[in-house]
């Protein structure tokens, strides 16, 4: 049995396919590429596959992680061609290699996003005195129901510039077995301080890191 990584795009109009969706979709995908794709045993044998992070519906990655296994050796860029082939527009493998590490080295993940306005000053503005803030505290839906967590202590951001009409964001926030968080929450937090009209486009997934910032593979 091979173990093999995929990393994989997911844009354009593929935003908008729900994780469960995706499921379903990748089940077809690997029918269609006719792979030599490890099933599961017993009653109702299925292909074994997992992704290493949901992605919120709506927000595009360049980074996704799917893993599975292989019957048989097939070259990676074989199978990266093979898969491509088959899947839904808006999503492409653009990496095949062994799985190296395990999914509980995910530590974060790298976010981008714009934050459109008609006053891009004054929201600059509102977001520089929201980031000097001591807490950034949001309702945060968990397992056990809502709680209020502040999320400052394990945001990082990275960069934030103002052009005519947006304020463009990169930062780091949590991802993993253990915490995850989103830029959703940032945008949630600033709407309940500032009163300035604005709408959030482009979110996007970067990267999926260690926790030295190092990309996890």
């Amino acid at each position: 049995m091979i173990r093999v990584r995929a990393t994989f795009e997911k844009t354009g109009r593929a935003k908008y396919i729900s994780h469960l969706d995706l499921n379903r979709c990748m089940l077809r995908t690997f029918r269609r590429s006719r792979l030599p794709i490890w099933y599961t045993e017993g009653f109702n044998p299925h292909p074994y596959y997992s992704f290493a992070l949901a992605l919120s519906l709506g927000f595009e990655s360049s980074c996704e992680i799917l893993d599975f296994n292989l019957n048989e050796e097939v070259p990676f860029d074989e199978v990266r061609d093979r898969l491509n082939a088959v899947m839904p527009e808006g999503m492409r493998i653009v990496k095949v290699a062994e799985q190296k590490q395990k999914i509980t080295y995910i530590a974060k993940a790298e976010y981008g996003f714009s934050l459109v306005s008609g006053n891009a000053q004054g929201l600059y503005d509102a977001v520089q005195e929201l980031l000097s803030q001591p807490e950034i505290c949001i309702e945060k839906k968990t397992k056990k129901g809502i709680k209020t967590v502040d999320i400052k202590p394990d945001m990082e951001v990275l960069t934030c510039e103002m052009t005519d009409d947006s304020v463009d964001m990169r930062m780091y926030l949590p991802a993993g077995t253990q915490t995850n968080y989103n830029p959703t929450l940032f945008i949630e937090a600033l709407r309940r301080t500032t009163d300035i009209a604005f709408e959030p486009q482009n979110i996007r997934r970067l990267a999926i890191l260690r926790e030295d910032n190092t990309v996890f593979e």
